[in-house]
């Protein structure tokens, strides 16, 4: 729990470093950090320790996406969490994305990490890789992605897609008549969202 959290928060720092400084950006999300504490007398010796947040706690993003959730959409740090996940996954080729992001304003805490199965640079995160799949499924970019200059999930996602083919199919009561029935046809559809 600590070493995802903290790793999530030296991302958070490098982001905050870039978006800061950018006209019109603002305030940028923040990880508050989580201690070990050793308590040997203790029945439990092991525990964590954070800041406390006080105020309305919200959840920005969720671990598996499915949850519809307008604060993240339509509140300026849910804007702001989503184009932090999307520049997460930029800055590592799609191999990390931090996700579960939630917390009070822009003090965020309890986060997930989720990694491809080989995990990036040594550090295996602690959520399923098909968060990654359905954040490159699901994302919209915002304002803060456009002034940071992050590339849309939507044409990558889309060129990762093969291109439609047409092929005949013979119907089951006539061997001798033919239909023209498209791949795409065939194939099971994509959920899609309008929610981030």
């Amino acid at each position: 729990e600590c070493y995802v959290q903290n790793t999530a928060r030296e991302y958070a720092k490098i982001y905050a470093a870039e978006a800061e400084p950018l006209e019109g950006f603002g305030e940028a999300p923040e990880i508050i950090p989580i201690f070990l504490v050793h308590r040997p007398a203790n029945n439990i010796p092991y525990a964590t320790v954070e800041e406390e947040l006080v105020g309305e706690f919200v959840k920005y993003s969720v671990k598996d996406g499915k949850e519809i959730n307008f604060l993240r959409r339509d509140s300026e740090a849910g804007q702001k969490c989503c184009t932090f996940q999307h520049w997460v996954y930029e800055k590592t080729n799609g191999n990390l994305l931090v996700t579960d992001l939630q917390g009070v304003g822009m003090k965020l805490t309890d986060v997930g990490i989720a990694t491809l199965a080989k995990g990036y640079k040594g550090f295996k995160g602690n959520c399923s890789i098909s968060f990654i799949e359905q954040f490159r499924a699901l994302h919209q970019c915002n304002k803060y992605c456009e002034m940071l200059g992050l590339k849309s999930l939507r044409s990558t996602h889309q060129k990762q897609r093969k291109p439609t083919s047409m092929k005949s199919k013979t119907l089951s009561n006539s061997p001798t008549v033919k239909k023209t029935v498209s791949k795409k046809a065939r194939e099971p559809r994509d959920f899609t969202s309008s929610e981030n």
